[in-house]
């Protein structure tokens, strides 16, 4: 336990050193959310095959680039060789990913 407490405090140093070179190998959650909605469990349990769920979002709003559940940035649907991808258009800032944590 201390030998992992020591690692975790030299990890922890060294990045505020900046030398992230320890944790560039982390693998993180990426996600990009198009849109939310709540609805009751008996409307979730109707749903089939060709239903359609009507999101909280306008067509033509920002995707949200999530990181670990986290927002990071924003961007645009876009088609490369005919797989999805997201244009980053505007990266949050500190202040902001901050206030969306209280």
């Amino acid at each position: 336990m201390a030998e992992e407490a020591a690692m975790v405090a030299q990890v922890a140093s060294e990045a505020e050193n900046g030398n992230l070179d320890l944790i560039l190998d982390v693998p993180l959650g990426v996600s990009v959310e198009l849109g939310r909605v709540k609805m009751p469990v008996r409307q979730l349990l109707s749903l089939a095959a060709g239903s359609v769920i009507e999101l909280a979002k306008l067509a033509g709003e920002p995707l949200d680039v999530l990181i670990n559940g986290r927002p990071v940035a924003r961007g645009e649907a876009v088609m490369v060789n005919d797989k999805f991808g997201v244009r980053l258009t505007e990266i949050v800032s500190q202040s902001e990913r901050v206030e969306r944590l209280r």
